[in-house]
């Protein structure tokens, strides 16, 4: 299709000088389609409007979404166990967020796509520097327990996520970025997040990407389990603990009604028992399935798998500041003696994307794609070795969690280091011995001279390049202190702009290439399986399971 410049230059009137320059950058060819449409829901342009803009481009219009299915159907899920009591200030693994997702609603959701939808906000936009974000709330969203959702519940939402008194799961997220007290009414429907220093993925932080800024009334004073309150398709019917919960359908829900008439969701200890269930009829869903665990389900025709691309990945960090891996040179020769095309195609059975050394996975609009991939090089990592006076090896303890196929990747990295002369010993412990109190000097995770952790997936890079790598990093375990590196990412993390995240991405990858503090080998897959004939299922990648619009055939 040609483009069509006189719709073009309609579309653009009013638009901010960011937004022209995003448009620009699709006309002239600088950025994908896909690029356009995401950094643009990023700044708060409706997916309509971006489809015209599209359209007008050149680009044709967007695929349509498929046909609804059948409504009145009870879908079965199998999940893990909560790992504690459910509340959205702390909650923090797979099972109990889960859960909470099936009440409780974001102002905006992270799509597998990366693209962010509207949801309890209609609309959002930055300020010129992206250091204020407005957002415009939906009316006439009614909690369950009766009362309309207002600009007062998200304020206090959101200020008991960034309280450092609450000992906040999402703290990880807003440290440094948004302070309590920083979430403003400006009337009922419109607040502005004040942030502590421009922040040009700030939508992401609210959004279902982090998972526990969900919005529930103002009122809240503890107790979740007991009122599962919030705004979304399903209402609690019964929950117990460390057994399963079920839900029923919302027939006051502000949007379309869910096609389900109940969901059950039941909690498995293990993987193995979930695929007999779904093999055997039981259940209709595994929420997640690794695929080493999964291999039968992956060739079984009576299975489909959902496969969604994520920057999930295990890091490997090795100590900057002593031990044998303070020297870069030897942090480099262990980088390349990884095969990547093997722990894709092998560990992986193909359901991953390769990894690069820095937090920039493939699926990242502003990943710099021009930045070589590291590849296998065991001659030039044994020249490093010499060059750093470590040619004749040494031993190490690689310390670990027993997860997903953690411990199947860290027996293949003590394989390949061999050939440079470096004896590994493995210490792979269950995941509450690894992480213990998750703070330095009392857990092994970041008290390890070397160590591989699982972090699970993010629909921008920021908590990534923040918490394991800066300086002052809340999980900086490599103990990497670069003022380079803590300037390039403050940088990036402030921009706007797409073509200046990706220009400042590059310098990232290529400063991570030079010093290698984590080895990112791969980044995995997000598997979910459902018995054929089961349609309108939506995970993403961070654990939650979309189910208004599923059914059965």
């Amino acid at each position: 299709m040609s483009k069509n410049h006189r719709i073009l230059d309609l579309l653009r009137r009013g638009r901010t000088p960011l937004e022209n320059h995003l448009i620009d950058g699709l006309v002239d060819g600088r950025i994908s389609r896909r690029e356009f449409v995401r950094h643009g829901s990023l700044l708060g342009l409706s997916l309509p409007l971006l489809g015209r803009i599209g359209m007008a481009a050149g680009f044709g219009a967007a695929p349509s979404l498929a046909r609804a299915g059948a409504p009145g159907a009870t879908i079965r899920v199998g999940s893990s166990v909560p790992a504690a009591a459910i509340d959205p200030v702390t909650i923090a693994d797979a099972g109990g967020l889960l859960v909470m997702q099936q009440v409780a609603e974001f102002l905006c959701v992270d799509g597998p796509d990366l693209v962010l939808k509207p949801a309890l906000a209609e609309s959002w936009s930055p300020n010129t520097d992206g250091t204020v974000w407005t957002f415009k709330l939906r009316k006439g969203v009614r909690f369950h327990s009766g009362g309309e959702m207002k600009a007062e519940d998200v304020v206090a939402s959101i200020d008991r996520l960034a309280d450092p008194a609450n000992s906040s799961n999402a703290l990880s997220v807003f440290s440094g970025i948004l302070q309590k007290g920083a979430t403003k009414k400006v009337d009922d429907y419109t607040v502005e997040f004040h942030l502590d220093a421009p922040n040009g993925n700030f939508p992401y932080m609210v959004s279902s990407d982090n998972y526990n800024a969900v919005i529930i009334p103002a009122s809240y004073k503890g107790g979740y389990e007991q009122s599962f309150d919030g705004t979304g398709p399903f209402k609690l019917e019964k929950y117990t603990p460390k057994v399963g919960a079920s839900f029923v359908r919302n027939d006051d829900y502000w949007g379309d009604k869910a096609l389900p008439d109940r969901t059950e969701f039941t909690f498995f200890t293990d993987i193995q028992p979930q695929i007999l269930a779904l093999q055997g009829g039981q259940i209709d869903i595994i929420n997640q399935m690794p695929v080493l665990a999964g291999v039968a389900v992956l060739n079984d025709p009576n299975v489909d798998v959902i496969s969604l691309k994520s920057s999930a990945h295990q890091q490997l960090h090795m100590h900057c500041d002593e031990g044998p891996t303070k020297d870069a040179r030897v942090r480099r020769a262990i980088a390349l003696c990884l095969d990547r095309e093997k722990l894709a195609a092998g560990l992986m059975k193909g359901r991953s994307a390769l990894g690069n050394d820095s937090p920039f996975a493939p699926v990242y609009p502003s990943t710099n794609t021009s930045v070589p991939q590291r590849k296998q090089d065991i001659a030039q990592a044994k020249q490093l070795m010499e060059a750093a006076g470590a040619g004749k090896g040494f031993k190490m303890t690689l310390t670990t969690e027993r997860y997903l196929e953690i411990p199947e990747y860290a027996q293949l990295i003590q394989n390949w280091v061999k050939e440079i002369g470096i004896e590994l010993e493995l210490n792979i412990l269950d995941q509450s011995a690894y992480y213990g109190d998750a703070v330095f000097g009392k857990s092994n995770w970041l008290d390890s001279a070397m160590g591989i952790t699982d972090y699970g997936h993010r629909g921008v890079p920021n908590v990534y390049l923040a918490a394991p790598l800066k300086s002052d990093g809340t999980w900086n375990a490599a103990h990497f202190k670069n003022k380079d590196y803590d300037q390039m990412a403050a940088s990036y993390i402030a921009a706007l702009d797409l073509e200046a995240q990706k220009a400042t991405a590059g310098k990232i990858q290529k400063l991570l290439l030079e010093e290698t503090p984590v080895i990112f080998g791969y980044f995995y897959d997000y598997l979910t399986a459902t018995a054929k004939g089961v349609t309108g299922v939506q995970p993403t990648a961070m654990s939650q399971l979309f189910l208004e619009k599923a059914s059965k055939a």
